[in-house]
């Protein structure tokens, strides 16, 4: 096994993949901030479902949503890196395609959507932007 520099890369690309191959779920290595991540897709309709499996490796199972044969997901940005960071203020949270998609924000009430960010008037570290 690869040692991966960023994990959340990973798991993104093989949301991607998943859902540009039309498979029915994937799995990806468990982590905290990927089980949040895919928790805030599945609660804006981008996912079926996933759940947390272990055994020998806990793993993270995730269902892509498909609607009549085509993916809900159509495409992603992963926005803050391991080298490049990027960081919004509250009021600087990115509109994703004039509203139609969303941004994934870690801030210091935890991992969130851009809208709920701007609800509660939090920033944070800009993870993603989905569409």
């Amino acid at each position: 096994m690869a040692v991966l520099t960023d994990p959340i890369a990973d798991f993104l690309t093989r949301l991607k993949n998943a859902c540009l191959a039309g498979n029915e779920e994937f799995t990806a290595p468990y982590s905290k901030i990927k089980a949040d991540i895919a928790r805030i897709l599945q609660e804006e309709g981008y996912l079926w479902n996933y759940e947390v499996v272990t055994g020998t490796r806990t793993q993270l199972k995730v269902k892509p949503k498909f609607i009549e044969g085509r993916p809900v997901l159509t495409d992603l940005k992963r926005v803050s890196t391991p080298g490049r960071r990027h960081y919004v203020g509250a009021h600087e949270v990115p509109r994703v395609m004039s509203g139609l998609g969303i941004s994934i924000l870690s801030t210091s009430q935890g991992v969130m959507s851009g809208g709920n960010a701007k609800r509660h008037k939090l920033g944070g570290e800009l993870l993603v932007n989905v569409w």
